[in-house]
């Protein structure tokens, strides 16, 4: 699924997101959120919230992924697998209760979100 294709989605359920670019930071933003509920439930020892927001965050990941441009190269290669493999780690976390596998993942998103952002000056 392309970008474009991505914002169509949101833009049809009243999301009412100005570009990609934009989605692509939203993406990015609740990965971090959802790692954070995540992380509470972890320490509130509540397996039934720990699972549904991770599979929210693994969600979010995998549009990611789908959203990549493969035609770009080296860059799609690069995010496709980083992608997969935080989709791995943040999989691994939650199957042991890992908060240093969890923070990784979250350290990953933020810096990409930050380097998003200056890339393509999404501001909020």
């Amino acid at each position: 699924m392309s970008p474009n294709t991505a914002h169509n989605i949101y833009a049809q359920n009243n999301v009412g997101i100005e570009s990609p670019a934009k989605l692509v930071s939203m993406l990015y933003e609740g990965v971090l959120r959802f790692n954070a509920q995540v992380k509470k439930a972890m320490k509130d020892s509540n397996t039934e919230k720990k699972v549904y927001w991770t599979n929210r965050s693994i969600a979010v990941i995998t549009e990611l992924v789908n959203c990549i441009d493969m035609s770009q190269g080296e860059v799609s290669e690069y995010l496709y697998g980083l992608y997969n493999y935080e989709i791995n780690l943040l999989t691994l976390a939650s199957l042991d209760n890992d908060t240093d596998k969890l923070d990784e993942v979250s350290n990953v998103f933020k810096g990409l979100s930050e380097a998003w952002r200056e890339t393509t000056h999404v501001d909020y």
